[in-house]
């Protein structure tokens, strides 16, 4: 499973936009459904809450058959699916985020092996195996990196192609810090702390030293993490919370809003976030947007944008079969169809209602070709040869290893003393050992 999920985070963008590539429309499926049962799907991502909604009555009022939509609060996903797997009415249709993730739920997971979405897939690759059951099916492929305000880095007097290494990005960052008052902007958005964007750091942002370690050591998880990279990751961390909109001391009350409204409001050049913020950006213009590596200073020369995916659905075995028939018919019906494959895939304006879509990269056979900007641009650095930093944060032990270092973090960032960095070391370091033991007793 290890070799597959790796084989899988390096080739899936390339793959999955070959796919877009070549696909045509598709055919219409059957208006109703033989199922008799209904669908509940506990969504992962906040950001497509109203199209899932929306996608979930267009099948009701096609087919006959109820589909419920609950979207979980950023960074509450996994606690939510623990409280909804409790209940009577227990969700049919869940994501976990990777093996880690599998650990937890595979005794909760219908085998997939065989089925109708199993077989739109592009690759065998974006199956999540336990065993020889399919247990999960990757369904959308996203990038990560620094997504760059061209406009305002050319006032300050560069462009894009001056930054390809952490020592150009750290030039540039720092020198309209000396310029900031003149400029009117800052280098980077605000490191926000809070639960809607902590994770940007201490998963997304943390990935890089882990990716980097398993690289060297030639493996692709571990139960004792050794922290090889490390200082790189303090490096950067400086950068960012140095640069910024705000004061480090500020960053434990700063949200994900905040960070995104002083992009889209030229406060800021860079934003570290993915091509799931595409929406939420998109209004400065395309011809303003780039998105580039979060160079981590060991092998710029070649590194890619952080390429994968986290988003694995499963089918709750729990459930009835009448249940499960109805969630594997509205699965496969989301990726084939031309109103499911618009929504997912589409950008400005593609539900039926006039909201944009998803705008995701899916690799099903039926993907379509991207309106969304930013996985346009990860698609370069694909072309051009570069490494995709696979997404190695699901080897993460546990919630609670990534909010120890998050926590870390903060206090760090508040005072930024070799001392408290040190606390950042431990719970990175001590942390994964403890919580990897933690998570095997529980197995």
């Amino acid at each position: 499973m290890k070799n597959v999920l790796k084989k899988f985070m390096c080739g899936a963008l390339s793959v999955a936009m070959f796919a877009g590539a070549s696909a045509g429309v598709s055919t219409p499926v059957q208006a109703k459904s033989s199922s008799k049962g209904e669908v509940y799907y506990l969504n992962f991502k906040p950001e497509a809450d109203k199209q899932w909604k929306e996608l979930a009555k267009l099948y009701t009022k096609k087919t006959g058959v109820k589909v419920t939509v609950l979207t979980a609060a950023s960074g509450q996903y996994e606690s939510t699916l623990k409280s909804e797997m409790a209940k009577k009415k227990m969700p049919t249709l869940f994501q976990v985020n990777g093996p880690v993730g599998l650990a937890s739920w595979k005794d909760y997971c219908y085998d997939l092996s065989g089925s109708k979405i199993a077989k739109q897939l592009t690759s065998k690759d974006y199956a999540l195996m336990d065993g020889d059951k399919m247990a999960g099916i990757g369904y959308v492929t996203e990038s990560y990196g620094l997504i760059v305000n061209k406009k305002l880095l050319k006032k300050a007097g560069y462009s894009v192609s001056d930054i390809k290494s952490y020592d150009s990005l750290k030039k540039v960052a720092e020198d309209i810090t000396k310029h900031k008052k003149k400029l009117g902007f800052s280098a980077f958005t605000s490191a926000g702390m809070d639960k809607s964007s902590d994770w940007r750091f201490k998963t997304h942002l943390a990935n890089l030293p882990i990716y980097y370690e398993y690289k060297q050591d030639g493996i692709s998880n571990t139960d004792a993490i050794k922290g090889t990279y490390l200082d790189n990751y303090r490096n950067l961390w400086d950068l960012y919370i140095n640069n910024a909109t705000c004061k480090p001391t500020q960053l434990s009350s700063k949200t994900g809003d905040d960070a995104t409204a002083e992009f889209v409001t030229n406060k800021a050049v860079f934003y570290q976030n993915g091509t799931w913020a595409y929406n939420d950006i998109k209004d400065i213009g395309d011809e303003n947007l780039a998105m580039i590596p979060i160079y981590f200073d060991v092998d710029d020369k070649n590194e890619g944008l952080c390429t994968g995916t986290e988003n694995y659905w499963c089918v709750n075995s729990k459930a009835s079969q009448e249940d499960i028939d109805a969630t594997l018919d509205f699965m496969n019906w989301c990726v084939t169809s031309k109103t499911g494959l618009n929504a997912l895939c589409g950008g400005d304006k593609a539900m039926p209602s006039g909201k944009d879509g998803m705008g995701f990269n899916i690799p099903f056979k039926k993907n379509l070709k991207s309106s969304n900007y930013l996985v346009n641009c990860a698609a370069k650095y694909d072309k051009k040869g570069k490494a995709p930093v696979t997404w190695n944060f699901t080897t993460m032990p546990s919630e609670e290893w990534k909010n120890g270092v998050g926590s870390a973090l903060t206090t760090y960032a508040a005072k930024q003393t070799d001392e408290n960095w040190n606390k950042v070391v431990s719970a990175f370091v001590d942390g994964w050992k403890t919580e990897a033991a933690a998570t095997k007793d529980s197995e």
